[in-house]
């Protein structure tokens, strides 16, 4: 079973701690998608997870508006 991207299309990152607003993961992981093994790609679903239960990201994502960005 291929695992799927935790990408919404919301592109967008957080200046402050580095993360995509859409789906909490780093650029570098963003990049190496595509290239990961499944298990790699469970590690960073693992990743994603642990951020949201610290608080780091929001439990459910941001769905951005049409618009300028404000700064956070």
């Amino acid at each position: 079973m291929t695992v799927p991207s935790p990408c919404i299309n919301v592109c967008t990152l957080d200046a402050a701690s580095g993360l995509c607003l859409g789906c909490a993961r780093t650029l570098q992981e963003i990049s190496d998608w595509s290239n990961l093994d499944d298990a790699g790609k469970r590690a960073v679903w693992a990743r994603i997870a642990e951020r949201r239960s610290q608080g780091l990201v929001p439990e459910q994502p941001i769905a951005l508006k049409p618009g300028p960005v404000s700064a956070r």
